[in-house]
C-alpha cells in the first residue's frame, strides 16, 4: 500500500537522536531551545516555543489571547478537529466560516459577511483560526484587514505549512497574525515524532505561552510574588500544563529542519508531475494562488460526484493499493458538535468539497514509479466509479 504520507528519516536524524540518548539531557536540555531558534530564524519571527503537539500549541495560543467562557472562536470547517477543539478547551463557543471554492481555505468573502451579521447581534469572534489547508496560506492580508475593522485576534494554524510562503515571505513570520502554530507529526513536512510549536512577534504572548506549557511555573525573579528562598526556588504563578517537548524530539526536529528546503522542493516537484499526468483527467486539480508557494503537505483532487460515485472511487483506489485519504470531514458533522446547532446547509462549499475531495499520496520519498502507479489507479477508479 502506498500511503498518503510518510516520514523521511535518514542516518543524520538517527545520529542526532542517538547523541541525545547518550547525553546528560533527555528532556529540557539544550536541544529544545536550539530547535526553537532554528524554526524562529527560518520563519523570521521573534519568539518560538516548542510543545508536545500542535493541539497543545493551539490550546495555549487561545489561552494567551485570553479566550474564555462567553467568547467566540471561528475557524474553517475543513480542518482537523483540533483547530476548533482548542476554543472549547477554554470554555468558548465555536463557529465556522465556509471555505473558498478554489483554495479550500477559509473564505474572506464569507468571513466578511458573517462578521457583519455577528456585529449586529453582538457576537463577534475574539479569535479567528485561519487554517492553511494542504500547505497553502489563507488570504492573510484580507483576514488581517477585517481584524482591524472588527477587532478580533488571529491564529494561523500552519500545521500543514512550514516551509511555504505567502507574498514571498515565510509562513510563520506573523506579519498578519498574532500567533502561528506548526505541527511536527510524522506525516507532516518535518517531524519530531510528536510535537508542535507556537511562534509570535509579541513578547507578552510569548511569555504567557512559555508559562502555560510548563505548569505555570517560573524561575524568573521578576515574575515572582515572594522573596526567593534560595537557588532552588520557583513559583507557580498560574495554572499551566505539562506541554513540554523533550530533547529527543527536538534533536530530531533540528536535524529535519536542515532538509526542509529539500523536502518542500521535492513535494512541489511531485505536485507538478501530478498536474502534468492528470491534466486530461476529468478531475479538479489543486489551485495555487499567485502569491502563494505551497508546502504541499497534501495533494487534493476533486471528482465530480454527479458523474462519479465518490465512495466507490475511494474504495477502488484503496483496493488498487493506493492509501488515499479525505482531509477532512467537516468538523460540524462530528457527533460531538452535533448538538451545537450547526446546519450543513450553512456551509455549501464545505459540503461540496466533502462530497468530492480525495488526498493522493505525496511525501518526499514517493518514487516516480509509485506516482505513475497512483495515476494509473486514478484513471482506473474513475472508469469504474462512473454513474450510469
Amino acid at each position: 500500500m502506498i500511503p498518503y504520507g510518510r516520514q523521511d528519516i535518514n542516518q543524520d536524524d538517527i545520529d542526532a537522536v542517538e547523541k541525545i540518548l547518550r547525553s546528560d539531557f533527555l528532556t529540557q536540555g539544550p536541544a529544545v531551545p536550539l530547535f526553537e531558534s532554528t524554526v524562529g530564524n527560518f520563519c523570521g519571527v521573534e519568539h518560538a516555543i516548542a510543545v508536545n503537539s500542535a493541539t497543545s500549541a493551539l490550546h495555549i495560543a487561545c489561552l494567551a489571547l485570553g479566550v474564555t467562557s462567553g467568547d467566540y472562536v471561528w475557524t474553517s470547517p475543513i480542518t482537523f478537529v483540533a483547530s476548533a477543539n482548542c476554543a472549547l478547551y477554554c470554555g468558548a463557543s465555536v463557529d465556522f466560516v465556509d471555505i473558498d471554492p478554489l483554495t479550500y481555505n477559509l473564505s474572506v468573502e464569507q468571513l466578511q459577511i458573517k462578521l457583519s451579521h455577528a456585529e449586529r447581534l453582538g457576537k463577534l469572534p475574539k479569535v479567528v483560526v485561519a487554517v492553511h489547508l494542504s500547505g497553502q496560506s489563507c488570504d492573510m492580508e484580507g483576514i488581517f484587514k477585517l481584524s482591524q475593522q472588527y477587532g478580533f485576534r488571529i491564529i494561523e494554524d500552519a500545521s500543514h505549512a512550514i516551509g511555504g510562503r505567502y507574498d514571498h515571505q515565510p509562513i510563520g513570520n506573523c506579519r498578519y497574525s498574532d500567533i502561528t502554530v506548526f505541527s511536527f507529526h510524522p506525516v507532516k513536512i518535518i517531524t519530531s515524532g510528536e510535537g508542535g510549536m507556537v511562534v509570535t512577534n509579541d513578547p507578552e504572548l510569548a511569555s504567557k505561552m512559555r508559562l502555560l506549557r510548563s505548569h505555570g511555573i517560573t524561575r524568573d525573579e521578576a515574575e515572582m510574588t515572594h522573596l526567593v528562598d534560595g537557588p532552588w526556588y520557583y513559583e507557580q504563578i498560574q495554572l499551566g500544563f505539562n506541554y513540554r517537548m523533550t530533547d529527543i524530539q527536538a534533536a530530531l526536529g533540528v536535524s529535519q529542519m536542515r532538509r526542509l528546503p529539500e523536502f518542500i522542493e521535492t513535494r512541489n516537484r511531485i505536485a507538478n508531475k501530478y498536474n502534468a499526468l492528470l491534466d486530461e483527467c476529468p478531475i479538479q486539480l489543486p489551485y495555487l494562488a499567485p502569491n502563494c508557494y505551497s508546502s504541499f503537505h497534501l495533494y487534493i483532487i476533486r471528482i465530480d460526484s454527479i458523474k462519479n460515485n465518490h465512495k466507490e472511487f475511494f474504495e477502488n483506489m484503496r483496493s488498487s493499493g493506493i492509501g488515499i485519504n479525505l482531509h477532512y470531514i467537516p468538523v460540524y458533522r462530528q457527533p460531538y458538535y452535533g448538538g451545537m446547532g450547526f446546519s450543513p446547509s450553512d456551509f455549501p462549499e464545505s459540503e461540496n468539497y466533502y462530497a468530492q475531495a480525495i488526498s493522493l499520496p505525496i511525501f518526499s520519498g514517493l518514487t516516480d514509479t509509485q506516482q505513475e502507479q497512483v495515476v494509473k489507479a486514478v484513471n482506473y477508479s474513475l472508469e469504474k466509479s462512473k454513474r450510469l
